[in-house]
């Protein structure tokens, strides 16, 4: 159930695309470089992203990518779902999983599906909107090197 590095750093690239001012297109160079994620997996997420209608891609000299809708309209759940697999405390939720032999009588797993519903009520409840504006609150409260988008998230 460990979110895998494709969540983490999908969910970051996201907030530091959505920190950026205006609707200028980022790079994922840009994105890269701010990030310390590698250039090649973050276009392996950007494919991901833009197929789930989260981020546009913009061609052309300037170019890059920039927010397919407004970044309080992106939850972190949306993210994750788009570039994870689902996060299911335990294998007989998956949805490829042919269950349990147990899954008719079985009293736990009414556990395991309210621990996942929360957990996917929690990550839907957080916007990108609302950790860019904490990386902004953090930024004019910090002096020194620039801020790690992962301190924040």
């Amino acid at each position: 159930m460990r979110l895998s590095t494709k969540g983490q750093y999908a969910v970051r690239a996201m907030v530091n695309l959505a920190c950026h001012p205006g609707d200028k297109p980022v790079t994922l160079r840009d994105i890269s470089e701010g990030e310390g994620i590698s250039l090649s997996y973050l276009e392996q997420l950007f494919v991901k992203l833009r197929r789930g209608a989260i981020v546009k891609s913009v061609r052309g000299p300037g170019g890059g990518y920039v927010l397919a809708k407004p970044s309080g309209e992106i939850s972190v759940g949306e993210v994750i779902s788009v570039v994870e697999e689902p996060l299911n405390p335990v294998a007989c939720l998956d949805e490829d999983s042919k269950g349990c032999e147990r899954s008719a009588t079985c009293i736990t797993q009414k556990v395991w599906k309210g621990l996942a519903e929360k957990i996917s009520e929690f990550l839907t409840s957080i916007t990108i909107e609302d950790l860019s504006s904490e990386v902004a609150a953090l930024d004019a409260n910090t002096k020194g090197p620039e801020l790690d988008v992962c301190r924040s998230v």
